[in-house]
């Protein structure tokens, strides 16, 4: 009984930070924050799922011309509240500051936004929405369903496992209070097992899109300690939409070609 209602705060606390879909309000401890990023991964799995939903019902009422890609693109948004593309933009904003690690810092905590946070989330939009938009083949667009899933796995094996840029912070609070060995090994079962459902889909695609996926999370790596000291909450947001954004672009370009 114990297990099954740690379980299910670890789920509210999950969705209930991730995403805006309503969920129970209890008050939270530092156990119901132990395993609560096993479940971040099934945040992904709501979007996948509402996506390819909104994919078929456009294919079923014959559905084309912009609304339906503005509309796929938004869904991320609206079931997360924009959650990560903060981090993102904050991430941004940072880096094209060109200053000093401890300034770069301050700036991802700067609640306050930057021509360039602007402009490249603009940019990151018209790239989604319009590689997106390419995607014709079902197999291919549940693949891109799929990846919002393996990001989440990635992102939350990085918060585990990646050096903290800083003893303080949201990232810092999820890391610490969590059983890392437990949470990181449940995470790669997640992942695997994703995998291995995307590959039942279709190999090609799935090889494409997690490739390109783990490159950025290689990326996201190397950059993070190299530019801040390690990783931060909006670090971690950054990379789930940069690799969401490589997942769409890498399986539109290889639909393109194989459909040409």
């Amino acid at each position: 009984m114990k297990v099954i209602k740690t379980i299910f705060k670890s789920i509210d606390v999950a969705f209930s930070i991730y995403s805006k879909i309503p969920m129970p309000r209890f008050e939270w401890d530092s156990e119901d924050m132990k395993y609560h990023m096993c479940f971040f991964p099934w945040v992904g799995a709501v979007i996948g799922m509402i996506l390819y939903l909104w994919n078929r019902f456009c294919v079923w009422n014959e559905i084309e011309g912009i609304l339906y890609p503005l509309m796929a693109a938004s869904i991320p948004l609206l079931v997360t509240g924009g959650f990560h593309l903060d981090g993102y933009m904050d991430t941004m904003d940072a880096l094209h500051s060109y200053q000093k690690k401890e300034k770069k810092l301050e700036i991802l905590k700067d609640p306050h936004i930057g021509a360039f946070s602007v402009i490249m989330a603009a940019v990151y939009g018209l790239m989604y929405t319009g590689f997106l938009s390419e995607i014709r083949d079902v197999k291919a667009f549940g693949i891109i369903c799929c990846s919002f899933f393996v990001s989440r796995c990635l992102s939350g094996i990085s918060v585990m496992t990646f050096q903290a840029a800083k003893k303080n912070g949201m990232l810092n609070v999820f890391s610490t209070t969590a059983e890392k060995r437990i949470v990181t090994i449940f995470l790669v079962l997640e992942l695997i097992a994703a995998i291995a459902f995307m590959f039942f889909i279709s190999p090609l695609y799935t090889l494409v899109a997690v490739l390109f996926e783990f490159l950025v999370f290689l990326y996201y790596k190397h950059m993070s300690i190299k530019q801040f000291g390690g990783i931060t909450g909006d670090l971690a947001g950054f990379f789930v939409c940069v690799a969401e954004l490589a997942a769409v672009m890498s399986v539109s370009l290889v639909a393109i070609i194989s459909a040409g």
